[in-house]
């Protein structure tokens, strides 16, 4: 007869083999996974240097940009396991990269989100195939995306090699393509840099529709200060030398500059609020206005001085015309004699584009001309109907400007004026003068523009054109140039333009906010409704690249 320990043993081994009827196994497998992934491990060396740098843990991030308690992860259960000899789960560490489903101000959106705090952001097993996985979904379901970007984001590291016992030949294709053809259909594409952000990653920013930097904690570079070295022996680089925000949103690789963490959250949300999830399927979002659409602005009839040597602050005029306190600027630390951003007319979302003459004297360089032809694809891929307060002298000129390629970025422009089909009215606040102001206010058929008293026009400004056309009379002492500036001065009133029909309308400054929300307004009701249903049928066709 057995003794009670061999009949135990055997009991206990019998049982072992037994499967429960209701996969309560499988389950409490699940579960300890899922507990794992979501509860941050306050001893791991990787999560004590992200809080340690005054960063938010990556579930952390999450919760402060969606709703509350509207996040649904996808892949919850992704990253490395380590399993016992009984079946059961003895270690697991999550996948740097999280993502999912949730909602930004009551619209569905798509977030991945990379962890730093695991290999440094560096890729794992499945980071990329994620990433992948939700750009898809993003392009399939016509969502907004949203990438709070830390790391490399999917490239891999040198200890890649080491683990898989062999050097990969890069490919990219299936990470682009989708991302794409989001950007063309207008599937609001964004991200938000909150660290080191490096190779792939860095692209990942840099593709999106808009991206914003967090001042404190983030970089970007195409490789960290190590390799920066060896390749062009620059030494004791720090992350700022290399790629820190101030150079990146100065030189537009990245749009938006954020104060921290929190305002990355805060302009990601308002970005979106403009935007349709698809503009290849939806107008932008109306808002309930309660701000007069006939209100007037006395103080702009004063705006611009009467002196041609003197700047204005064209700020005044944008917020007087806009809905009260709904104007976004977008990349204000580059390209500075342009200003672009997104604001509402009666409640109705548009683009906004204007000059500032308090930079170069407001003339277009290489920078301006870039700005503005991804701000016009900006508009045309989401519907935005654009508005322009136009104070152009024309191109840069000099040795500086040649050595930018300025007329080569002008011709760019030029061609995304033409290319676009969203709507245009343009207000010509000043100056509109030569190739350049031509090209912005002459680039659609039919044309809806006005232009106010202060307006002036033509091929190129008086200033050195006066005396280059009258040099030999000036010389032989016929006329002098003084006379000869106040004769043209006189023609130049563009009142006399206008009897000519050389302008479609003049109006008093302060009267703009009721006429370019009129317009705005009868574009949502009438153009904009047309302009979507034949993107759905495919005649209009938008490109952001």
């Amino acid at each position: 007869m057995p003794n009670d320990d061999s009949a135990s043993a055997r009991l206990s081994q019998l049982s072992a083999q037994l499967k429960p009827a209701d996969w309560s196994d499988i389950s409490d497998h699940i579960e300890t996974i899922e507990t794992i992934a979501r509860t941050p491990n306050l001893k791991s060396t990787g999560y004590i240097r992200q809080k340690s740098r005054g960063k938010l843990w990556v579930r952390e991030r999450i919760d402060q940009l969606l709703d509350k308690d509207t996040f649904r992860e996808i892949g919850s259960l992704t990253g490395t396991a380590t399993w016992g000899e009984n079946g059961n789960i003895v270690g697991f560490i999550p996948s740097n990269n999280v993502q999912g489903e949730g909602k930004v101000e009551g619209r569905k959106v798509l977030v991945t989100a990379d962890d730093y705090s695991v290999r440094a952001g560096h890729a794992d097993g499945a980071l990329l195939e994620k990433t992948i996985y939700v750009e898809k979904l993003a392009l399939q379901e016509g969502i907004p995306i949203i990438k709070l970007v830390d790391g490399s984001s999917g490239g891999g590291s040198v200890t890649t090699t080491k683990t898989s016992g062999y050097t990969h030949l890069p490919s990219l294709g299936p990470f682009f393509s989708p991302v794409v053809k989001q950007l063309d259909a207008g599937i609001p594409n964004i991200a938000a840099l909150l660290g080191p952000v490096v190779g792939l990653g860095a692209s990942r920013a840099a593709i999106s529709h808009f991206s914003v930097i967090s001042a404190d904690i983030g970089y970007l570079f195409a490789a960290g200060p190590k390799i920066a070295e060896a390749a062009t022996f620059e030494e004791d680089l720090s992350f700022s030398d290399l790629g820190g925000a101030a150079l990146h949103c100065s030189n537009g690789t990245i749009d938006n500059l954020a104060k921290n963490e929190q305002d990355c959250f805060a302009q990601i949300r308002q970005f979106l609020s403009y935007l349709p999830s698809c503009g290849d399927r939806e107008l932008p979002p109306f808002v309930p206005c309660s701000d007069p659409a006939d209100r007037k602005s006395p103080d702009l009839n004063s705006l611009i001085p009467r002196r041609a040597a003197r700047s204005f602050d064209i700020y005044t005029a944008i917020h007087a015309i806009v809905d009260s306190g709904s104007f976004f600027e977008i990349g204000h630390h580059w390209g500075r004699t342009t200003i672009v951003g997104l604001a509402r007319l009666g409640g109705y979302p548009v683009g906004v584009l204007a000059s500032d003459g308090t930079f170069n004297g407001g003339a277009l360089d290489s920078l301006s001309c870039q700005k503005i032809s991804k701000h016009l694809k900006l508009c045309d891929v989401y519907n935005l109907p654009l508005v322009q307060l136009l104070d152009c002298p024309g191109f840069a000129v000099g040795t500086a400007a040649e050595k930018a390629a300025t007329m080569r970025w002008g011709v760019d422009m030029a061609r995304a004026y033409y290319s676009t089909t969203m709507p245009i009215f343009s207000v010509i606040v000043r100056r509109c003068y030569g190739v350049a102001g031509g090209i912005m206010a002459d680039a659609r058929d039919v044309r809806s523009r006005c232009a106010w008293p202060s307006a002036e026009w033509g091929s190129l400004p008086l200033q050195g054109g006066v005396e280059v056309a009258h040099k030999a009379e000036i010389q032989r002492g016929d006329t002098t140039l003084e006379k000869l500036t106040k004769e043209y001065e006189a023609l130049g009133n563009p009142v006399r333009t206008a009897t000519r029909w050389g302008m479609e309308e003049m109006i008093k400054a302060e009267d703009s906010r009721e006429r370019v929300t009129r317009w705005t307004r009868e574009c949502y009701e009438g153009v904009l409704k047309v302009r979507v249903q034949e993107r759905m049928v495919g005649r209009v066709k938008c490109s952001f690249r």
